[in-house]
């Protein structure tokens, strides 16, 4: 049920420059998707009456990709007043006026946050009556974040900046998480008063607090239990700190529902990736995007599976495949590259060193080894040769290969399209396909082989090659 008295701000207007990327820090990935997805799945969990997010920074990428993941989330562009302070102003005024709730304010680069801590962080400011409450937690090493300085009584007194921070307040290990549920009257009052005459310069929202506690009116701090779920993402070794922690969880979550992870250190699964009961994932597998995996299949080890389906009972060994489609009990790989377009029948096989690309392999047909397969249908039940190569491009067009149903054709085949084999047709060893082969018939056009008797003695004389071949004719022709 919709929260009529809840509004959530998301705050994404920052350059984040410490991850010197030309991505915007928020639209980095994390298990799939973009920082700031997993702060909006997160915050609409919550079902509040509003959602905004504030941008500034590479404006139109930031607010398409909000768009993308939440298509009711407003938008609101920061003006040129930097700080925290001014993004919660400018959000505020996206509000109805007469909105006099609450108004619960996160970061778009924590994404490891939870709806239930923030659902908990709502209750206690709720239960208390609060103007205020901030989100904190108590870290080994605060350096870079924002202290809470408690009273003596230990209630919230205010919450100092890093760069603002006495050496004794610098001591306190109590941060400021960045996550705060205002009374929406009380904070629309107080953010007019707050101005930039502080170290950076910026409208911080952290004031707020300050101003609020002078007037007497109640504020709070609630500690969140694991420090982790508020840990920021300012560059690219706290990215992979929180991939890290995300994936463990993820990993673990897939474990209780009935997966087997053999090796949960090495398997990496995206958040958007669906596994059914009793599917085994082996050491070294990559599980990406919308990727899904039907009960009983065992995938890895040494495997990465992007947007991929993967059928009941199915095995994919050391495999990379993208937008495929794997059949039930068929088998892929070792050493499989599945591009997209992909689709592996029932009981069908690509076998070891075999690329496939936008082609269909019926029920139960096979491709074993070292063979390219691209822009084809192969027949049920058909076995393509080792070393066969659809040649699908004759450098200004692709061209289809068709091979029809129980066909088996020879080893180091080359298919020349666009050409069809017929059902149940065989081609021989080495051959060129470059016409359509009639249904039952034997295709070949290999010329006659042609043996030059002497030819080693008489152009490489003096060779190990040599002696070697003369010693054998000797042996031949019985003078040994």
């Amino acid at each position: 049920m919709t929260d009529s008295r809840l509004a959530v701000v998301v705050l994404a207007a920052g350059q984040g420059t410490r991850m010197k990327s030309q991505t915007p820090k928020v639209l980095h990935p994390l298990a799939g998707i973009p920082l700031i997805g997993h702060v909006l799945s997160t915050a609409r969990a919550l079902d509040p009456a509003h959602l905004v997010t504030v941008v500034r920074h590479e404006r139109d990428r930031v607010a398409a990709t909000v768009l993308e993941c939440d298509g009711d989330c407003v938008i609101v562009d920061q003006d040129e007043i930097p700080g925290t302070g001014r993004a919660a102003e400018v959000a505020l005024d996206a509000l109805p006026h007469d909105f006099d709730g609450d108004v619960l304010v996160v970061s778009g680069d924590v994404p490891l946050l939870d709806a239930a801590t923030l659902a908990e962080l709502l209750t206690e400011h709720r239960e208390r009556g609060a103007a205020a409450t901030v989100l904190s937690a108590v870290l080994d090493d605060a350096t870079g974040y924002g202290r809470v300085v408690r009273n003596a009584e230990g209630g919230l007194d205010r919450i100092v900046e890093q760069k603002d921070a006495s050496d004794d307040e610098r001591a306190i290990t109590e941060i400021n998480s960045g996550t705060y549920v205002f009374h929406a009257p009380s904070l629309r009052a107080k953010l007019a008063l707050v101005s930039t005459d502080n170290a950076q310069q910026e409208k911080y929202l952290t004031d707020v607090v300050g101003l609020l506690r002078g007037d007497g009116m109640p504020v709070a701090a609630l500690p969140v239990r694991e420090g982790w779920l508020v840990a920021g993402v300012n560059d690219r070794v706290q990215l992979a700190d929180a991939a890290q922690r995300l994936n463990q969880l993820i990993v673990r979550g897939w474990q209780l529902a009935g997966v087997t992870v053999v090796d949960p250190a090495s398997t990496w699964i995206d958040r958007t990736v669906t596994l059914d009961e009793d599917v085994e994932v082996r050491p070294g597998t990559q599980l990406h995007g919308a990727t899904t995996i039907a009960r009983g299949a065992v995938v890895g080890p040494d495997t990465t599976l992007t947007d991929c389906e993967v059928g009941a009972g199915a095995r994919v060994s050391r495999t990379d495949a993208t937008l495929a489609v794997i059949g039930e009990r068929a088998s892929v790989g070792p050493f499989a590259y599945l591009r997209p377009g992909t689709v592996v029948g029932e009981d069908g096989k690509v076998g070891t060193f075999v690329e496939t690309k936008n082609s269909t392999l019926g029920r139960e047909a096979k491709v074993p080894h070292l063979s390219y397969i691209g822009d084809t249908t192969v027949g049920e039940g058909t076995n393509i040769g080792a070393g066969t190569i659809t040649a699908n491009y004759d450098g200004v067009n692709k061209h289809r290969t068709e091979v029809g149903a129980h066909a088996r054709t020879g080893s180091h085949n080359v298919f020349v399209a666009p050409v069809r084999i017929g059902d149940g047709a065989y081609t021989g060893a080495g051959t060129v396909v470059r016409k359509d082969v009639p249904a039952g018939a034997l295709a070949v056009n290999v010329a006659p082989q042609r043996n030059v008797e002497r030819w080693v003695a008489a152009n490489r004389p003096g060779t190990a090659a040599a002696e070697a071949a003369a010693a054998a004719t000797e042996r031949s022709e019985g003078t040994v």
